[in-house]
């Protein structure tokens, strides 16, 4: 289709709509970011309104997506290939998906660990051994090496003797510990329990910090589902195969 004159864009003028350089412009269209650019018979790039909403859908998409996988989509979409952009794009959103099931996850685990709230004595202050750990939580003592072994557990070592020595913080890493697995729940969420405890220092502030996370989440998946309703906006103007019934006025 011929490009009328108004209908023209120099690439700086592209450039400015968005506050980008004109050197970006022309690396968008390097990576098909952009559609492809036809040229005048002197060699210079015409760009079109068209271009203009693909470089706004693109900036919106990464808003939400990163620019990695705004890359990827937006280069299947100008080769024609949608069913990989949509490969692309659900990935995306599985990832929230997958985010948001394992902060729940995580969150249940604390719920569980505050609600138990296990009052074994402290230990003293030059701790105790892996025997009288293990007998204070309810295992045994090679549950308690294994553990270790998995580093959910950092016993110091006894000048002289080598002994395993369990300070009052690694008790109760060891309750936590027993107390999750008597709940069923996996080691890679114990583990993301105990490092979030070993950080923050407390289970009510774990607790607020993953909800404010939680937040977060939603803030992202927002900013996800508004650049995925501007690419089907696009794929509408482009006349891609949209699927029959996602067309609705």
């Amino acid at each position: 289709m011929d490009v009328g004159p108004k209908d023209r864009l120099r690439a700086v003028d592209l450039a400015a709509t968005v506050g980008i350089s004109v050197q970006q412009v022309r690396n968008y269209v390097e990576q098909g970011v952009l559609p492809p650019v036809r040229r005048t018979p002197s060699g210079y790039r015409i760009f079109t309104s068209e271009h203009s909403r693909a470089l706004t859908v693109a900036r919106r998409l990464a808003e939400g997506h990163g620019w990695g996988r705004t890359r990827e989509i937006m280069a299947a979409v100008h080769r024609g290939d949608l069913p990989a952009a949509l490969a692309v794009l659900d990935g995306g959103h599985a990832e929230l998906d997958r985010e948001r099931a394992d902060i729940r996850r995580v969150l249940g685990a604390f719920e569980t660990v505050l609600a138990a709230a296990p009052a074994a004595r402290p230990a003293p202050r030059r701790g105790v051994r892996i025997g009288e750990v293990a007998a204070l939580v309810g295992v045994r003592t090679s549950q308690l090496r294994l553990w270790e072994a998995r580093d959910l557990l950092r016993p110091t070592r006894a000048p002289g003797t080598n002994y395993r020595v369990y300070d009052e913080a690694e008790l109760r890493a060891a309750q936590v510990v027993a107390l999750l697995r008597r709940g069923a729940y996996p080691f890679e969420i114990i583990e993301a329990v105990l490092g979030e405890l070993r950080t923050t220092g407390s289970a009510q502030r774990v607790r607020a910090e993953l909800a404010r996370r939680e937040q977060d989440l939603h803030a992202r998946s927002l900013r996800r589902l508004r650049g995925s309703a501007a690419l089907h906006d696009y794929l509408r103007q482009r006349a891609q195969p949209v699927p029959p019934g996602d067309l609705v006025d």
